[in-house]
């Protein structure tokens, strides 16, 4: 699942004064969340992409096509993305966490098809450095005195711009126009991780650490941050993958 991101609202969140350790300690369950729920998706993936009674639950290697079971897993993670952005303000705070774990799993199911595609070291050498440029614009992101507001905004009319030309190249199957789509979805994501931390950070600072708004808010913020990692990962993982393939 590419491409993928959450403009949940605020509007019903009170905004209070907030302080800098309160700020640090809202953004530390936000990214202690994502890599909850990072771990749970590489677990998962590894996990079905090696065990062939699994993957043949996904696909079928007769037929070369997905099983039925296998076609929900792909577009699942888009119904749970849907539902706990639109429905943040009615859901509860543990059925919250709940979906959000259920997604992180359903989508590192969905993920164990890359390694069909690509070998397993790619898979890692690309992992590690999606996590170094992750963390190092993330970092700048929460550091930075610049406001990225109108940043953003130009970073998102990218992703939507990378939405249409994924959904036309779906029919056209062009291999250099994904090349293109790739290297500009590297940059977009890039830079969406930086402002999407700065955004969260500006967030927790209007939030009551530990009441039921901020630990809805950091569940959402880590989906955030945790979309832009496996966008991230995935445009990598095809400007990379041409030496990586499987044969």
């Amino acid at each position: 699942m590419e491409t993928q991101k959450s403009n949940y609202d605020y509007k019903n969140v009170i905004q209070l004064d907030g302080t800098a350790d309160s700020t640090r300690r809202f953004m530390a369950n936000v990214f202690m969340w994502m890599f909850v729920a990072l771990g749970i998706s590489a677990a998962l993936s590894y996990l079905f992409s090696h065990d062939s009674s699994l993957l043949q639950l996904l696909f079928n290697p007769a037929t070369g096509r997905n099983t039925i079971l296998g076609t929900v897993a792909i577009f699942a993670p888009l119904a749970f993305v849907l539902i706990m952005s639109f429905g943040i303000n009615k859901i509860s705070q543990p059925v919250l966490v709940v979906l959000f774990l259920a997604f992180a799993a359903v989508m590192g199911i969905s993920l164990s098809y890359i390694f069909l595609i690509y070998t397993s070291a790619l898979i890692g050498t690309v992992f590690l450095t999606t996590s170094l440029v992750f963390g190092v614009m993330a970092v700048t992101g929460y550091t930075t005195n610049q406001d990225l507001t109108k940043f953003g905004s130009i970073m998102i009319m990218g992703l939507y711009g990378i939405v249409i030309a994924s959904f036309i190249n779906y029919f056209l199957k062009s291999d250099q126009m994904q090349y293109i789509i790739s290297y500009i979805g590297v940059a977009v994501f890039v830079g969406l991780t930086a402002y999407d931390v700065q955004r969260i950070k500006r967030i927790g600072e209007g939030l009551e650490y530990g009441n039921a708004s901020a630990g809805k808010m950091a569940i959402m913020g880590a989906m955030t941050l945790y979309l832009d990692f496996i966008n991230l990962f995935i445009m990598l993982l095809r400007v990379f993958g041409g030496n990586g393939r499987r044969n």
